[in-house]
Order: C-alpha cells, then sequence, then structure tokens
C-alpha cells in the first residue's frame, strides 16, 4: 500500500460503464466530475462543515488546472478522490485534488475554490471558522499560508512548456483518513 497524506480528505468514487467513451476508457469530463464531487463533499458534507453551518451561501469554483496523467478504464474497485489545501487567500482555497486508484495517479487538479456571499452572488471573505476548518486540510497539518486576494485574471502559461517529453508513471499515495 502507497504511503498515507496527512491531512487528507478523502472521497471514494466508483466508475461507471456508462463514463467510459469510444476510446475504452474513462472520458476526460467524467474525471473532472470526480474533482468537482470531492470539492463537494469537502465543502458542502464534510460533518464539521455540516455541523457548523460553513459556507452558508455556498462556493463557486474559480479555476480548475488540470493534469491527465494516465488513462483510467472501467473497473470495479472504486477511485479515491484526495484533496489537500494548498493554501488560503482571504476568500479563496487552493486545492489540490488527485484522482487515483492505487498505485497510480490518474489526474491531478488544483482548484480554486472562493467563499460566496448570497446577496450579491460575488466573492466574501472565509470566516475564522471556515478557515480553520480549511486549515486542518493543509499537508502536515500546519496552517495553510494566507495570500493576499488573487486578481480575477490569471495569465495563461504556455501548456507545451510543462509536459515532459517523456511522462513517468505516478504514484498514488493513499489516505489514512
Amino acid at each position: 500500500m502507497s504511503a498515507p497524506v496527512p491531512n487528507a480528505h478523502v472521497l471514494t468514487c466508483p466508475t461507471r460503464w456508462s463514463d467510459v467513451d469510444e476510446n475504452g476508457h474513462i472520458n476526460n469530463v467524467r474525471l473532472v466530475s470526480y474533482v468537482q464531487e470531492g470539492i463537494y463533499d469537502l465543502f458542502r458534507h464534510h460533518a464539521v462543515a455540516v455541523r457548523e453551518s460553513l459556507f452558508p451561501s455556498g462556493f463557486i469554483i474559480a479555476r480548475h488546472e488540470i493534469d491527465y496523467l494516465e488513462q483510467l478504464h472501467h473497473r470495479p474497485e472504486p477511485l479515491v478522490v484526495r484533496l489537500t489545501v494548498e493554501r488560503l487567500g482571504r476568500s479563496s482555497a487552493h486545492v489540490e485534488v488527485n484522482v487515483c486508484r492505487d498505485p497510480l495517479t490518474y489526474m491531478r487538479a488544483r482548484t480554486v475554490v472562493v467563499a460566496r456571499d448570497r446577496e450579491s452572488g460575488r466573492s466574501r471573505r472565509l470566516s475564522q471558522s471556515e478557515r480553520r476548518f480549511l486549515e486542518a486540510f493543509a499537508p502536515g497539518g500546519a496552517p495553510a499560508e494566507l495570500l493576499p486576494p488573487t486578481p480575477q485574471r490569471v495569465p495563461v502559461k504556455d501548456p507545451r512548456a510543462a509536459v515532459p517529453a517523456h511522462r513517468t508513471r505516478r504514484r498514488c499515495r493513499a489516505s489514512a483518513h
């Protein structure tokens, strides 16, 4: 078994035969929905978030940055969707999401989740209780880094610059949670 990832939120998701595309693997769009299910599970279904009524007006996804690492095929074993909070802004959480089935990571996403104000529909500051909740999912248990607000426009990097000529297989790290 792979090494545990401290402080990760973990959701298991089955793949479905209907997720398979004409190429015989799980469709990329369906992989993104596993990321969204993990985010929703952390922010809306997590026992602490429900008990403390965190994110009362919900949240919005401001950004997804996705790396498809391996082709994923339908099998009976569920996927592990593992989320860690990389850093916090004033109104946002930068979350890394890994979609795995031991021993491989099939997809890695970095997602910016923004707290929402119900009245205006715009972003709002994270409350202290929301911040404490999210800090618990930072690697190593250390508080997530407090960042200045992220500008609305993010420069797009050339995706070819980050892709290695020969990609090695990614190992899935299981969680102790």
